[in-house]
């Protein structure tokens, strides 16, 4: 039995090497390569399983996803009930370096046989991604079609995520701060902890945020709008109008309490100096106070720390008053897919299948600390994180969606990244009022170039 496991840290330099030629992208002609009605709800034979031939390449990020593959040994698992089928892993540094990846191989018709998507690429990478509607992955999945693009699911979601600010409660108690719950109380608090503990250490940070790597202030400058509006389609309903960074919009209001925080010294001296591993490492020493993540931050703190037994979570309180709703983030998180450019679609979807069946989904998702997906394997959530919901009964969740066509056809078009935005925000000169006209500016021009109604 023939047995490969490929973990191969690409940088953008071997992303490329990849694209020196074009190989075959012919499909195999089945149902499945169609994206018609892959497995269905039937369960293949064992026959019919020894059938399937063929090398799949999985494409992944997510390092705990990767230790928990090397670990127990999923290849082998899968090729019990599919000898035949080949398993490579290809575990790209992050996420970051994954879209660069992805984005030159789909031009190249070189993406991998099965890989992940977030909400806000789905519609980005939708014409090379099988419908997976007929699956039970699919119909087992609470999350899957709300995720539909075009009437086609093109990802099952392999998590529920949740988003969480992370804090020590004895730094807490020390400094005589409680959990906040109104974005007023969170700047001081915020404050407060940075002023108590900095006296001490001029390293110190009452939030870390890891803003070298920019994508780590996400929970504020991708969710927050969202959270402010109580629309999850926020980014969709922007694609509507001209002017969605005016005075007085949700994003306009979002975007301002992020930069009066960002830019109050919370954060520490140098932010924009360190990563999102250093800044993880960093707060599982207590050289932080809080932390916002989301729930499977939990693990890489875990990874950091002999000691959690002060660690606790609350919910990132954006509302201006507690008479206001307590609005909470939800969505599917790392959606599994099947791309048109695989030779062995039947294959690669009878791999998902499996993933989300009771030979791997259970063990996984009771390895890490996000909550299921799915309808069939339900997981009650890591003490730590059900503190949150302990300690804020009245939350409303609201169902997060990146962002379809229209809206990341006009992102393009004005490069507006939220997440680049963020750490721009703590560069010297920068004029905050001053790029949201200019946002506005371009957001008009781009609808009307594009004829986006």
């Amino acid at each position: 039995m023939k047995k490969r496991f490929m973990a191969a840290l690409l940088t953008g330099a071997m992303a490329a090497s990849l694209f020196a030629g074009c190989g075959d992208t012919s499909n195999n002609g089945s149902a499945a390569a169609t994206g018609e009605t892959a497995g269905g709800t039937e369960t293949a034979s064992a026959s019919d399983k020894e059938d399937l031939s063929g090398t799949l390449t999985f494409a992944i990020w997510d390092n705990n996803l990767n230790e928990f593959i090397e670990q127990n040994d999923m290849v082998g698992k899968f090729q019990e009930q599919y000898p035949n089928v080949d398993i490579e892993v290809e575990k790209i540094k992050d996420d970051s370096e994954y879209w660069d990846a992805m984005k030159m191989r789909a031009s190249a018709n070189q993406l991998p046989d099965v890989m992940f998507n977030k909400t806000f690429t789905l519609s980005r990478f939708k014409d090379y991604l099988v419908d997976l509607s007929g699956t039970e992955a699919c119909a087992n999945n609470e999350l899957a079609e709300g995720y539909a693009v075009d009437g086609k699911v093109l990802g099952i979601p392999m998590t529920s995520g949740y988003e969480y600010v992370y804090y020590w409660k004895d730094m807490f108690e020390e400094a005589g701060v409680t959990v906040p719950t109104t974005w007023t109380e969170f700047e001081e608090t915020a404050k407060t902890l940075q002023d108590y503990y900095g006296k001490d250490n001029p390293d110190f940070m009452a939030i870390g945020c890891g803003l070298k790597d920019e994508w780590p202030d996400y929970p504020y400058m991708e969710f927050m709008p969202a959270l402010e509006s109580g629309n999850g389609q926020n980014w969709n309903d922007m694609a509507k109008t001209d002017a969605p960074f005016a005075e007085g919009t949700d994003i306009y209001k979002a975007y301002h309490k992020v930069y009066d925080l960002f830019t109050s010294g919370v954060l520490g001296k140098d932010p924009l100096g360190l990563g999102s591993d250093q800044v993880d490492s960093i707060f599982a020493t207590k050289g932080a106070a809080m932390l916002a993540s989301g729930d499977w931050g939990l693990q890489n703190i875990q990874n950091g720390t002999d000691d959690t037994s002060q660690l606790g979570t609350f919910y990132l309180p954006t509302r201006d008053s507690e008479s206001d709703p307590y609005n909470v983030i939800v969505q599917g998180d790392s959606f599994m897919g099947v791309t048109t450019h695989s030779k062995n679609q039947e294959a690669a979807i009878a791999f998902v299948e499996w993933f989300y069946s009771d030979a791997w989904y259970p063990d996984y998702i009771n390895y890490v600390s996000s909550a299921s997906s799915m309808k069939n394997f339900p997981k009650e959530k890591d003490p730590i994180l059900a503190e949150a919901d302990e300690l804020c009964p009245d939350k409303v969740m609201i169902m997060y969606d990146g962002g379809g066509d229209d809206f990341t056809a006009i992102q393009n078009a004005t490069t507006f990244d939220y997440k680049k935005l963020g750490a721009e925000m703590l560069t010297e000169g920068f004029d905050l009022d001053a790029t949201l006209n200019e946002l506005n500016e371009s957001w008009a021009s781009a609808r009307a170039s594009l004829g986006i109604q």
